[in-house]
């Protein structure tokens, strides 16, 4: 959320719920909402270190708003995030996790595993699918969102697959 937050920035001073705002505007359904109170906190953390400025707004017959701008040290802390490379191979994955150590613990039968996973994948893939079908054609980002996760989900089918041949 920290680094998102800063680049919203980017485009000028925002209070949290515009934030929030944005951010579900962007991403669209297929991306988990943000919670407000996750956003707040990391706006306090982000202030902290130095890479947002938070000014009070005072307002007639409401509380004051907080709105925050991001610092030339958050500007090169969002510069350097667009240049890095986004390294996530899937090494760590909690289902390889127990299909690893299934037939060591005997608690669990690893094609039993693999059934579970795979309809709770294809569950998924229905949902996103749905979400592909009613989703704003407009939203150019949220389709990709959706048409990634989709992708993915097809990959770790075809992996799951993949493992229970092993099995067999």
């Amino acid at each position: 959320m920290r680094l998102p937050l800063l680049a919203l920035l980017v485009s000028g001073p925002a209070h949290g719920y515009q934030l929030k705002h944005a951010l579900e505007t962007l991403l669209g359904a297929a991306y988990p909402p943000p919670n407000v109170g996750q956003i707040y906190v990391t706006l306090g953390r982000l202030e902290k270190a130095g890479l947002i400025e938070g000014e009070d707004i005072e307002q007639p017959d409401r509380p004051n708003k907080r709105t925050y701008r991001i610092t030339a040290a958050g500007r090169e802390t969002v510069d350097a995030w667009f240049e890095e490379s986004t390294v996530e191979p899937r090494v760590r994955d909690e289902f390889f996790m127990k299909f690893a150590l299934a037939p060591r613990t005997g608690t669990a039968d690893r094609i039993a595993l693999i059934d579970k996973q795979r309809r709770h994948y294809l569950k998924s893939m229905r949902e996103l699918s749905r979400l592909a079908a009613a989703g704003n054609r407009d939203n150019q980002v949220a389709q990709l969102l959706i048409e990634g996760a989709m992708l993915h989900l097809q990959a770790d089918l075809d992996w799951l697959e993949r493992c229970r041949e092993e099995l067999e």
